[in-house]
């Protein structure tokens, strides 16, 4: 970062410290270009609003999302097991995500193998913070624009996370509307289980386009997400409409982090 610099536990450990809170960056919030944006977004936030939070850094590893879905079990518990000696190693107790398939994988699935903590969205994590003041925003760049948002499937219907996302979004004093198909019958941007990391199967249509272009029929200023993975797809899909000089896909931590000139 260009005005602070984020610990990582061993070096919070060292120096006899314990932060509230371990950011788990993940493989897209630490490898993709453009999911980096979103974590330099949300580090912005958690900095300014005080919390004491650590990285692993090179300690962390994927957390086996992607092989489990795939179907190799035997490669999940491995990098599971991994990850979990590791933060058991740290004593840690509270994480925060910015990715739903990590969040998910960690509160849901590591308990089974030992590891039990605390974990958050980052979209809770954001509106716990506005909602006791710590974090502030008034008005701002999204203030009166038209936005609608994308569930992601594993924070939504897999852990029925849906109003943290819409709370942190109406703080941007926008005007949120919701595509048809939302909430609890929300469409998968296509990305789910897998699916990021191979070609689509043949068919009429990309689940991505269809999701794209149900957003683009609200005629939105901006597609307000909170995954890596419904990034790239809902990205992808307003490009191949050729509205991506109109329509702006972003992250609600980039969004909210705008709004404060951070």
């Amino acid at each position: 970062m260009e005005n602070f610099k984020v610990p990582t536990m061993a070096e919070m450990t060292a120096r006899g410290e314990k932060p509230e809170i371990l950011f788990w960056v993940g493989c897209a919030g630490s490898f993709d270009d453009r999911a980096k944006k979103v974590t330099k977004a949300l580090a912005k936030l958690l900095h300014h609003a005080g919390m004491r939070f650590a990285v692993l850094g090179t300690e962390e590893s994927c957390t086996g999302d992607p092989a489990k879905r795939a179907g190799n079990e035997f490669l999940f518990q491995m990098q599971a097991m991994n990850n979990i000696t590791v933060l058991n190693g740290y004593e840690v107790t509270k994480i925060v995500t910015g990715c739903p398939h990590c969040f998910n994988t960690l509160k849901n699935e590591y308990p089974q193998l030992g590891g039990s903590y605390e974990v958050l969205h980052h979209s809770q994590l954001l509106q716990q913070l506005l909602d006791s003041g710590r974090l502030k925003v008034e008005g701002g760049a999204y203030r009166g624009k038209k936005v609608t948002f994308h569930d992601p499937c594993y924070l939504g219907r897999a852990n029925d996370v849906y109003e943290a996302p819409r709370r942190v979004i109406m703080r941007l004093d926008s005007l949120m509307t919701e595509m048809k198909r939302s909430k609890a019958n929300g469409l998968c941007c296509g990305a789910g289980g897998a699916q990021m990391f191979k070609e689509p199967e043949k068919g009429d249509k990309d689940i991505n386009m269809e999701r794209a272009e149900e957003a683009l029929a609200l005629k939105p200023e901006s597609i307000a997400v909170a995954c890596p993975f419904c990034m790239t797809m809902l990205s992808d899909g307003v490009k191949l409409n050729n509205m991506e000089g109109e329509v702006k896909v972003k992250d609600i931590a980039e969004m909210i982090a705008e709004a404060m000139d951070l």
